[in-house]
């Protein structure tokens, strides 16, 4: 059993609460009784959460970003399992280059994804659309989907499946049967991970919204350039409980070393 140094632990918890303190900062905000950003809070007040229901644009906001972030994962999930299917169980020409095409928009930065959007949405008639919200989000979170799929298929065990192939089993039944069920874990993962990606995106999305279609990131970040008040703080916060729920739920589903890690590579 390999032991963690002192050293190792002491970082191990620094960077976690580097990566804690702001969200506890953001939810201690959220039940500050004043009308301005405090923390610690001076009291206990639940008066910026029920403020979010006398503003039916940050609800419009975050039906619109629930939409569009199940539209786009379940769109970039039924594109990325036959593609992770191929790349993970074979080899043919130009299948590196396939999967560098899929993991290319992790390489390019968002501001100018943003902008080449912006320009393609114009001339297909499409900016500011939903469907050209949800293209836009399916570009950005394939990557994201493509690996823990790619994983899930390249810790398949070929022999199963060749094994049922040889007992009489066709193409489809194998992989309605075999594969399909052995690679669930990575398809929910990928999922849910598109979702979330999806649901926060802002950088993209900004250049390619309308008051139509505004999404819950984008109505978040316009009402801080107007007014600092903890509304903000509050709407984050019930993001933030709707994220960690999904996960619990998932956890309890199938487990989240499973989707993270993959049950092949245990």
């Amino acid at each position: 059993m390999i032991r963690n140094s002192l050293f190792a632990k002491l970082f191990s918890l620094v960077f976690a609460i580097f990566m804690v303190a702001p969200l506890v900062v953001v939810v201690g905000v959220a039940f500050t009784p004043e009308g301005f950003l405090e923390f610690p809070p001076s009291g206990i007040s639940l008066r910026w959460f029920w403020a979010i229901l006398d503003n039916p644009d940050f609800i419009d906001a975050a039906i619109m970003s629930l939409k569009l972030a199940a539209a786009s994962a379940t769109i970039a999930t039924v594109i990325c399992v036959p593609a992770a299917l191929a790349i993970g169980s074979s080899r043919f020409a130009g299948r590196d280059a396939l999967q560098a095409l899929f993991l290319s928009p992790l390489t390019v930065p968002t501001v100018v994804l943003g902008i080449a959007f912006l320009r393609f949405l114009s001339m297909m008639g499409l900016n500011g659309t939903f469907w050209g919200l949800v293209f836009c989000h399916v570009v950005i979170i394939v990557p994201f989907v493509l690996r823990l799929v790619l994983a899930s298929v390249i810790g398949l065990d070929p022999s199963i499946a060749r094994a049922a192939t040889s007992l009489g089993a066709g193409g489809w039944t194998v992989f309605r049967r075999i594969t399909l069920p052995a690679i669930v874990p990575g398809i929910v993962g990928g999922w849910v991970l598109a979702f979330i990606t999806s649901f926060d995106e802002l950088t993209v999305t900004v250049f390619i919204v309308n008051p139509a279609t505004t999404t819950l990131p984008v109505k978040l970040f316009s009402h801080i350039t107007q007014t600092t008040d903890p509304l903000v703080a509050s709407v984050s916060t019930v993001a933030i409980l709707f994220t960690v729920a999904l996960m619990l739920i998932v956890d309890r589903l199938y487990g989240l070393d499973r989707l993270l890690i993959g049950e092949g590579s245990r």
